[in-house]
């Protein structure tokens, strides 16, 4: 049966439109594919944790005490007039640097002058006398020769002079005691410190080596004093041994970095009511940051470890369990592992089980993983 035209045209039309649904549905499928990886890989990117690593190292560890110390002078000196009299001037300004010799405090020295010039005029006297002796030991001498004068009157102005020549030294003697305390007088810093309040003013009347006037401590170098158990006294014997041992010394609220200095005194005996022993630390305090009677945290190094394996602090995590680490695999994922911690010293720990050299562990963004979690390292 033959069709018409018509219908020929209708069936060429839909064999198109099917043909071209057909391409549609096969591009759609091939582009599905494609897009399918790419839009994986920015979803698991967006879901990767931020977190900060750090790497395990081997190596020696020095473990360490901190102790809360107290920062002393090095040197404290009460300040006090040598002579009794009256404080004539202060010569510092409160709480100022001074310098070794400089004048601190002048007390009156008029009364000590007139007591110097009536010695000196007592030497004179003592000169003339022995010049006198001298003369008539000579003149008699050549008389009794002559046999003019007895043998008994030689000896008496022989007696005179050595009698004129004793007094003149001990005259001389008085006059140099009298001048040391004239001296005495002017008042210097015996080094070089920083003065307090002052504790007497002009006016005043002093007694001799009673009577504060000011209190001079001794900065640069100055001390932190702080006290270790007994039991930790044989490690710092032995890290004695090995040479110098260094001390940091932290002051709270302080910007700066920790003060490095050296251990210098070690106490003679241990507390019997505490169980404790006094150290001292010597640090440089150019700078003043150390005042005396302030507070410090002191790291004091006790044993050296020579080769353990250790992590930050902040890396470890507790559990039910026991203490773990997350552990930062090659391919981005973490695995908690569970680790033995040894001794702890500054901020590291030592690790003695569980973690090997090298090994990254995550150090902050711990509280957002799990076992297996994706993470993205910010910063090592």
């Amino acid at each position: 049966m033959q069709r018409s035209p018509g219908k020929k045209l209708a069936i060429i039309v839909g064999l198109v439109a099917v043909a071209a649904i057909g391409v549609g549905v096969l591009r759609h499928g091939a582009d599905g594919k494609d897009a399918q990886p790419a839009s994986k890989k920015a979803a698991a990117a967006n879901n990767a944790t931020p977190v900060t690593t750090a790497v395990a190292t081997r190596g020696e560890i020095d473990l360490s005490l901190k102790i809360i110390g107290r920062a002393e002078a090095y040197s404290t000196v009460n300040i006090r007039s040598r002579v009794n009299g009256q404080l004539e001037s202060l010569a510092f300004t409160p709480g100022s640097h001074v310098k070794k010799g400089d004048l601190l405090a002048r007390v009156d020295p008029r009364p000590l002058k007139a007591a110097l010039d009536e010695a000196q005029g007592k030497v004179a006297s003592d000169q003339a006398q022995l010049v006198k002796a001298e003369a008539d030991l000579s003149r008699y001498q050549n008389m009794l020769g002559k046999g003019f004068v007895s043998r008994a009157d030689f000896d008496l102005y022989k007696a005179n002079l050595g009698v004129a020549r004793a007094a003149l030294e001990s005259d001389r003697a008085a006059a140099r005691a009298a001048q040391v305390q004239l001296d005495f007088t002017t008042i210097s810093a015996p080094f070089d410190g920083i003065t307090g309040a002052p504790l007497a003013y002009p006016g005043a009347t002093l007694t001799a080596d009673t009577t504060d006037i000011v209190v001079l401590n001794e900065m640069d170098p100055i001390r932190v004093a702080f006290a270790i158990p007994e039991d930790s006294l044989s490690a710092v014997r032995a890290s004695q041994r090995r040479g110098a041992l260094p001390v940091e010394a932290k002051i709270p609220g302080d910007t700066g970095g920790p003060l490095k200095g050296e251990l210098e005194f070690v106490d003679n005996a241990v507390d019997a009511t505490t169980g404790t022993i006094v150290l001292k630390g010597r640090f440089a305090n150019a700078d003043g940051r150390l005042t005396p009677g302030q507070f410090a945290e002191v790291t004091l190094p006790t044993t050296r470890l020579a080769d353990a394996v250790s992590i930050p602090v902040i890396a470890l995590q507790s559990s039910t369990a026991g203490t773990f680490v997350f552990v930062v695999k090659a391919d981005n994922t973490v695995e908690q592992r569970n680790v033995t911690t040894g001794a702890t010293t500054a901020s590291r720990v030592v690790v003695d089980k569980g973690l090997a050299e090298g090994e990254r562990v995550v150090t902050e963004g711990q509280m957002l993983l799990v076992d297996g979690a994706r993470v993205r390292v910010d910063k090592s």
